[in-house]
């Protein structure tokens, strides 16, 4: 594994897909361990998994768990220059032995596909997770964090703030820990922006906008991209795996509301089914994107090459 500070022409260059005239970019940070899957999505058993072959061999590992990758999504819209989500990030305590003082060279990827920190101007962050907040700060020296992105705007959710806000007595240490490293630093730095998201999609910047995808948590959004002659939708978490696309009742064990995640999700799926929209996984491992398409019950995705 190189170190973060590993020269960026000696990357490979990122997996990315043309949208309209947009160019989107999956930027790699880790992938998770195959267990992962299990533990997040209990429903989705060998047996579940088998009943759907088009999940592999590329979404399953051997034993027919889900797989799941950490990446984020890097492209220019409306003349910004955006990233969607900041993944787990370098050096941090975290109390999930994969996560914890995690050590990829996730920066110099970003750089390699043309959006070296200092050039970010949005950072959208679907949801306040510890896997989607991560790079929002790096390590500064003496135990202190400072926003990665110091000429970006970071936007969440007004809903989503006050839902931890409310909760910040009871929250357990390892939640807090994660506010303390990744996301008070950016507020402090007055480069927080909440947004209000209620009903129907909220507009960003031409051709970007937020559309409401609460159940994984009450403020998560999703973030849709409108470019002349194509379209694409990055999920964040509410589809954390394709084969919540074959059988959408099947939650998170992390969901704050199940039932609704659920009617999220299949909303979002029948409204993209055969339109030729791309959706893009935040935690699907490659090929990651692809089409939805009607498939009995539930939804099938074609991958996008």
């Amino acid at each position: 594994m190189r170190p973060p500070h590993a020269d960026p022409a000696a990357t490979p260059a990122p997996t990315s897909w043309q949208v309209g005239d947009v160019r989107v970019h999956r930027v790699d940070e880790t992938a998770l361990p195959p267990e992962t899957g299990a533990w997040l999505l209990p429903a989705a058993t060998p047996d579940v998994v088998a009943e759907v072959p088009w999940l592999r061999p590329d979404f399953t590992a051997p034993d027919g768990a889900p797989l799941l990758a950490s990446h984020t999504f890097a492209f220019e819209a409306g003349g910004l220059r955006v990233l969607v989500d900041t993944g787990i990030g370098n050096g941090k305590s975290r109390a999930n032995p994969a996560w914890d003082h995690l050590d990829t060279d996730y920066l110099t990827r970003l750089t390699a596909a043309g959006f070296p920190p200092d050039s970010v101007d949005l950072v959208v962050l679907t949801h306040l997770h510890t896997d989607h907040v991560g790079w929002n700060t790096r390590a500064a020296g003496g135990g202190s964090w400072i926003p990665t992105f110091p000429n970006a705007r970071y936007i969440a959710s007004h809903t989503e703030w006050d839902h931890w806000a409310a909760r910040a007595e009871g929250m357990e240490e390892s939640r807090r820990q994660m506010f303390r490293d990744s996301v008070h630093p950016v507020r402090d730095a007055g480069l927080l922006d909440l947004v209000d998201v209620h009903d129907g999609p909220v507009d960003l910047a031409p051709g970007l906008r937020l559309l409401p995808t609460p159940g994984h948590t009450p403020g998560h959004v999703a973030v849709e991209l409108r470019a002349a002659g194509g379209a694409a939708v990055i999920t964040g978490d509410c589809v954390h795996h394709p084969v919540q696309l074959a059988h959408p009742a099947i939650t998170s064990c992390v969901d704050t509301d199940p039932a609704q995640a659920v009617r999220t999700r299949r909303a979002l799926l029948a409204s993209l089914a055969g339109t030729g929209t791309l959706l893009l996984g935040t935690h699907f491992p490659p090929p990651t994107a692809g089409r939805v398409t009607a498939d009995g019950d539930g939804f099938r995705l074609v991958p996008a090459s």
